[in-house]
C-alpha cells in the first residue's frame, strides 16, 4: 500500500503543528480573547445589549396588546351576532309568510305564521322571544290574490359579551306573500 503526500494546508494539524486526525488548526480570530457574556459599556458609556436579550418589553408588549386583540374578538362578535340576527329574523319572516299565505283564513294565517316563526327562532341569543303580526297588506279582506304582510321581531341578546357594555338589540323583517289565487277562503 501506498499513501499519497497531501500538500500542508493547515487542516489536520494542531496549534503546534503535529498531525492529530480530526483537529484543525487554530485561526488568527480564534486566537483573540473571547467576550464576556455581560454587557459592556461603549466609548459614549452607553450600556450595549446581546442580541438575544430583549428584557422585559415582550411581557410589556403582550400586556398591551392582549387586551386589544380580546376586545377586537369581542367587537367581531358583537357584530356577527347582529348580522346573524338580522338574516335569521329575514328568513323567518318570509318562510312565516309563505306559509300564511297557504291557509283559508286570517287567524289560521296567523297561527301558521306563529308555528313557523317559532320553530325556525330557536336560538335565544341570535333571535329570541320573537313576534309575529300577520296582516292584509292595504287592509283589504283575506281572500285569493290578497297580499298579506307578515312582520317577524325579536332581541337579538349581548349575553356572553358582558366586557363590551353593549345593550340588547331589537331585530324587525317583513316578507310579503300573495294568498293562493287556486285555494278557497274561509268567509
Amino acid at each position: 500500500m501506498s499513501f499519497v503526500e497531501q500538500p500542508e494546508s493547515g487542516i489536520g494539524t494542531t496549534a503546534a503543528g503535529a498531525d492529530a486526525p480530526g483537529k484543525r488548526q487554530r485561526s488568527e480570530r480564534s486566537n483573540r480573547p473571547s467576550r464576556s457574556r455581560s454587557p459592556t459599556r461603549n466609548a459614549a458609556g452607553a450600556r450595549r445589549r446581546w442580541r438575544g436579550d430583549r428584557g422585559a418589553s415582550d411581557a410589556l408588549g403582550l400586556a398591551l396588546i392582549a387586551p386589544a386583540a380580546l376586545g377586537l374578538a369581542l367587537v367581531i362578535l358583537l357584530i356577527s351576532r347582529g348580522v346573524d340576527a338580522r338574516a335569521t329574523t329575514q328568513n323567518a319572516a318570509e318562510a312565516a309568510a309563505q306559509a300564511a299565505a297557504r291557509e283559508r283564513s286570517l287567524p289560521a294565517a296567523q297561527a301558521a305564521a306563529d308555528r313557523v316563526t317559532g320553530a325556525m327562532l330557536i336560538d335565544g341569543d341570535t333571535c329570541g322571544d320573537p313576534s309575529t303580526t300577520t296582516t292584509v297588506d292595504g287592509g283589504g279582506a283575506f281572500e285569493p290574490g290578497a297580499v298579506l304582510r307578515v312582520t317577524v321581531s325579536c332581541t337579538a341578546t349581548t349575553r356572553g359579551l358582558d366586557l363590551i357594555g353593549a345593550d340588547d338589540s331589537t331585530q324587525a323583517a317583513t316578507a310579503f306573500a300573495v294568498v293562493d289565487t287556486f285555494r278557497g277562503v274561509d268567509e
